[in-house]
């Protein structure tokens, strides 16, 4: 599309501005990129002609969203999109945008859900919503779950801050070793945490059967800050054993509700 089209449909068909959308394509093309891009990488990657690119970047250097090499010629983002970035991301309160999420989940795997962060005892509840036919269960708000034992728990062993839990790894660990059926999925050692830890990571999410609390099962997922690492994880809590089977419909809406609720980078080319 070239000027002349953007003058005759100012507008697309869903009321946005197509000058401004094709100019925020860009924006997105050029944050998508490891580094400084050439104007011919940034209009390819928008699938934009040269010289629409060549004004949209004019504008944006005058903005100062973008900057531009002196010998290179190439451009990147500027002072101004990272004042904008930080501004978002001081603003985005993950766990309140989370916790308004939770009926909905709730509503559509008919589980219990729970949100917890990770406090000064471990990791905390501090959100729970009842689903269709909620478990009878002793948590609650402000409950402490165990790391390795628990869903949520072992949501934040994979993602979670690594120097704050290892206080409370190296406590569980001993008092497993002490007594080996409170951890009946996986050897209480140094070794078998890195074991869990990576079985977790593929799977991208946290699992606990009936083993550990006898007719419950719970699945938990992170949600990640844009550093990869979790500022809170949200549990789903059932009776049914098939709700922690990778294939189970509950498993893909709660990696979709975190997937959501969580800030990703873009790819980098």
């Amino acid at each position: 599309m070239n000027g002349a089209d953007d003058l005759e449909h100012p507008t697309d068909v869903a009321g946005g501005i197509q000058s401004l959308n094709a100019a925020l394509r860009l924006l997105k093309a050029m944050a998508s990129f490891s580094g400084p891009a050439t104007l011919s990488d940034i209009a390819k990657e928008c699938d934009m002609p040269l010289s629409k690119a060549h004004r949209y970047l004019a504008s944006f250097l005058q903005a100062g969203l973008v900057e531009q090499g002196g010998r290179s010629g190439k451009y990147d983002l500027g002072r101004g999109a990272i004042l904008l970035g930080l501004a978002a991301l001081e603003r985005h309160d993950f766990v309140n945008r989370a916790a308004d999420g939770l009926p909905d989940l709730c509503i559509e795997t008919g589980l219990t859900a729970l949100l917890a962060v990770w406090g000064n005892m471990g990791a905390t509840s501090v959100r729970w919503q009842r689903g269709v036919s909620p478990p009878v269960t002793s948590i609650g708000l402000g409950a402490i779950l165990p790391l390795l034992n628990s869903a949520t728990g072992r949501g934040f062993l994979v993602w979670g801050p690594s120097a704050p839990i290892q206080h409370v790894l190296e406590v569980e660990l001993r008092r497993a070793r002490k007594n080996p059926s409170l951890l009946p999925d996986m050897t209480p050692s140094r070794a078998g945490v890195e074991e869990l830890r990576k079985t977790i990571r593929q799977a991208g999410y946290a699992s606990v059967d009936g083993r550990f609390i006898p007719g419950l099962v719970a699945i938990a997922a992170p949600i990640l800050d844009w550093q990869g690492e979790a500022q809170a994880v949200v549990t789903l809590i059932g009776t049914d054993p098939a709700t922690a089977l990778p294939e189970s419909d509950a498993v893909a809406k709660l990696q979709a509700f975190a997937r959501q609720q969580s800030i990703r980078l873009a790819s980098r080319k």
